[in-house]
């Protein structure tokens, strides 16, 4: 603690930086040391920050993913399902906030949280190629009140469920609720969060990747036993890699064949191995908007339905209920010159689509 200033003067002094590489293995042993809930390993898109004073290590903090699920923020936000994998990465999580045990002054948790906020899109958007929009966290009520997170302007938006997340899923029992509060980093995030046109959240840098590696390896297998409708001249890409590609796309929520194409693109070399796409040159080569319009118009449709509700037996989350829709397609005409009509079933649970059938004629 300083003893040789004012406190006014050490919040003025205060500065806030990322953690260098060879800062690590501090910032992990004084983390383990003195959070109740111990180190945090570095993994995926992740910040570690330090504010300082003089040299001096004052506090510790950790940005990560945001939550996969969090009723009270999605509700909050109101996107759905396929909007929420598109956008989750658009949210961070002050998944670690440690102020050292000689720095327990007043003002000092809000100021240290307001250094950090200032420069946090920025850092995430040169560290991992696009922004951030609102930052969330969580409080455990039966240790802390939240009251640093408040005096920063924080909003609280209720409890979570109480469950927790494990290697196999979501813990079956319920633990402990936590507090949860959110931090616009923009002017209206909920709309960006939730709008139709993603071009104009300006985004770059790899694509949210909903699938495992395993699951994209195993994916073109079941696409194998489809018929080509191409041509056998100027086929550049295999069937089974086009229709890959098309499914993983769809399954990270995005619509459209130029989204596909588009999703395509931003893979890495070792997405693009595990889907089957071929190298030319050392390079892998994606098939283009044109390619994957032209496979999805020209394939059979129930054939291929028939291997994605194979997809669907094999790795779709179980429903409890299965809601049956039905629907019109506009500017969609048979040989007969009727309306397209198509059925529907989606599992309320994992809102996944595990059938389409056209349908019979309406009265």
């Amino acid at each position: 603690m300083p003893t040789d200033s004012p406190a006014t003067a050490c919040l003025s002094e205060l500065q806030i930086r990322l953690v260098a590489r060879h800062e690590e293995p501090r910032y992990k042993e004084l983390m383990a040391q003195h959070h109740y809930l111990g180190d945090l390993p570095k993994i995926g898109e992740t910040l570690w920050y330090v504010a300082t004073w003089r040299d001096q290590w004052v506090a510790l903090l950790s940005i990560s993913a945001a939550a996969l699920k969090c009723g009270v923020r999605d509700r909050w936000i109101g996107w759905d399902f396929t909007t929420q994998y598109g956008r989750l990465k658009l949210i961070a999580n002050n998944s670690r906030f440690l102020i050292l045990p000689d720095w327990h002054l007043p003002n000092v948790g809000s100021r240290v949280l307001s250094l950090m906020q200032r420069r946090l899109s920025g850092d995430w958007q040169t560290r991992f190629g696009h922004p951030v929009l609102l930052l969330e966290t969580f409080v455990d009520p039966s240790r802390f009140h939240g009251g640093v997170y408040r005096a920063s302007n924080w909003t609280e938006l209720g409890l979570t469920q109480g469950f927790r997340r494990t290697r196999a899923g979501y813990s079956q029992a319920h633990h402990a609720p936590k507090r949860v509060f959110v931090y616009p980093l923009c002017r209206n995030p909920k709309v960006l969060l939730t709008q139709a046109d993603r071009a104009q959240l300006q985004l770059t840098g790899k694509p949210n990747i909903m699938l495992s590696a395993a699951q994209m390896r195993i994916l073109p297998d079941f696409f194998n036993d489809i018929a080509d409708p191409r041509s056998r001249s100027g086929r550049r890409h295999r069937l089974s890699s086009v229709l890959s590609i098309a499914a993983a796309a769809t399954l990270c929520g995005m619509k459209g064949y130029k989204a596909m194409a588009g999703w395509a693109k931003d893979l890495g070399d070792k997405a693009l191995g595990r889907l089957g796409c071929r190298r030319v040159n050392g390079q892998y080569v994606v098939p283009s908007e044109s390619v994957i319009r032209d496979v999805l118009i020209r394939v059979d449709p129930a054939v291929l339905d028939g291997a994605l509700q194979k997809w669907n037996a094999a790795f779709a989350p179980d429903d409890k209920c299965i809601a049956v829709d039905g629907k019109t397609m506009c500017n969609a005409v048979d040989d007969k010159g009727h309306q397209t009509h198509i059925m529907s079933a989606v599992g309320h649970q994992s809102a996944v689509c595990h059938t389409q059938k056209k349908s019979a004629l309406c009265p």
